[in-house]
């Protein structure tokens, strides 16, 4: 639990960006000034004045709310806002290019961090550079809270959690379903990429980071028996249908990899895990499945070529900045669900998990999913052996954050899978 004597119980970092407007508003919605202290923080202080303004005029409980300025550019202005504040919720990407000073400005500080990055090479650098020091200082740095990956991560420690309750022993192996959901894309959102892929062609190590499936596992340990995400249309063998690789595979697979070895290997080392996009079974399901693969390789093709990655980014994708409305974000779902198959004494067993909303994914759920870790983080509610390092939302929050999310509006369940027999 970072540092009790502060200005602030939580900065709002990028509070003016789509995704920080969003977190700003949800935790003034949600909380008073009494049950939380906000501020909100970025380098433009006109606009965030602008923010505070509407908060307000918004939310009777409300009669100001601090600002605090700094830049990524001048990390002693971030050092300045990190000793101020217990949690820093930060929205501000691409992270490989404006997060690293505010990870060192939040350790050098004791200051706990959480973040909703997809980027796992930059995650891979923080995990190297800092993790140690974050252990150090007993400051978690919490990366990818949003719908990249809590629900995946989330929902993989329910189902295990659930199976070593109930059956004496975790899954071996876990299967992540990308069911449904409609949603916005703003152009923080598709920089973060672009940067992930940029990465990619120009450093080996960011190369390497997306070859391996246990590259964001603790040093000395990225090597293991699972072979990684699915590549091509398969059938299920849990549920007999037809599956697409998922798009989100390559952070949370990764994220829930590393989240087994933090917590020293519960669910077994070589436990493992698949994410997928279910299409159904028959013609239409292996149709469907064949379309979302060929769509999904065309994309990362684009992305992984130089002038192709360049043009969408100056022609197709929006400015940064640039996203949904706050109507287009309470108008999306999604559903993401976790099957776990185990084996027990009287024989193999499946448990099932299940988060979803009924708002856009990447932005009106994220926003909730990252208040509320921060939240967490704020009020110690936190069921992990680990007290520091850069960490997952499982090994670094854990169930708590379930409970929070079911009290913002989520559905979190799991329990015995129904379905046939495995």
């Amino acid at each position: 639990m970072s540092q009790p004597d502060r200005t602030h119980d939580l900065v709002v970092w990028g509070a003016t960006g789509v995704a920080g407007r969003l977190v700003a508003d949800y935790l003034t919605e949600q909380y008073s000034p009494s049950e939380l202290s906000i501020a909100l923080g970025g380098r433009d202080k006109p606009r965030l004045g602008e923010l505070e303004a509407t908060l307000v005029n918004r939310r009777s409980a409300w009669e100001e709310i601090p600002i605090v300025i700094g830049d990524a550019t001048e990390p002693e202005s971030l050092r300045r806002i990190a000793e101020t504040t217990r949690v820093v919720c930060t929205t501000v990407g691409p992270y490989t290019t404006y997060g690293t000073p505010l990870v060192e400005a939040c350790i050098a500080a004791g200051t706990d961090y959480c973040d909703l990055t997809g980027e796992v090479n930059w995650v891979r650098e923080m995990i190297d550079r800092y993790h140690d020091d974050a252990v150090a200082a007993a400051t978690r740095i919490v990366h990818s809270c949003g719908f990249d990956s809590v629900p995946a991560d989330l929902g993989t420690q329910l189902v295990q959690s659930f199976a070593i309750d109930t059956f004496g022993t975790p899954c071996d192996v876990a299967r992540i379903y990308l069911e449904d959901g409609r949603g916005e894309v703003s152009g923080g959102t598709l920089a973060s990429a672009a940067e992930v892929f940029q990465a990619a062609s120009e450093d080996p190590l960011a190369q390497q980071t997306l070859r391996n499936p246990y590259s964001l596992a603790p040093k000395g340990e990225r090597n293991g028996v699972d072979p990684g995400a699915q590549t091509t249309v398969k059938k299920d063998s849990l549920r007999s249908e037809w599956t697409a690789p998922s798009p989100m595979a390559l952070v949370n697979e990764r994220v829930v990899r590393r989240s087994n070895a933090l917590l020293r290997y519960p669910w077994g080392r070589e436990f493992e895990c698949t994410e997928v996009v279910p299409t159904g079974d028959g013609l239409g399901g292996l149709a469907r499945a064949s379309a979302v693969a060929t769509g999904l390789k065309a994309v990362t093709a684009g992305m992984a070529f130089s002038p192709a990655r360049d043009g969408l980014r100056r022609f197709v994708f929006p400015d940064p900045g640039d996203g949904p409305t706050r109507e287009q974000t309470e108008d999306g779902y999604f559903t993401v669900r976790v099957l776990g198959r185990g084996i027990a004494g009287d024989g193999p067993f499946v448990v099932e998990s299940q988060v979803s909303a009924d708002r856009d994914p990447g932005y009106g759920a994220t926003a909730r999913m990252l208040s509320e870790a921060a939240v967490c983080l704020v009020r110690g509610e936190i069921d992990s052996p680990l007290e520091g390092g850069v960490l997952t939302p499982a090994s670094g929050i854990g169930e708590p954050l379930a409970d929070r999310l079911r009290q913002a509006g989520l559905t979190v369940v799991v329990g015995e899978w129904d379905g046939p027999p495995v």
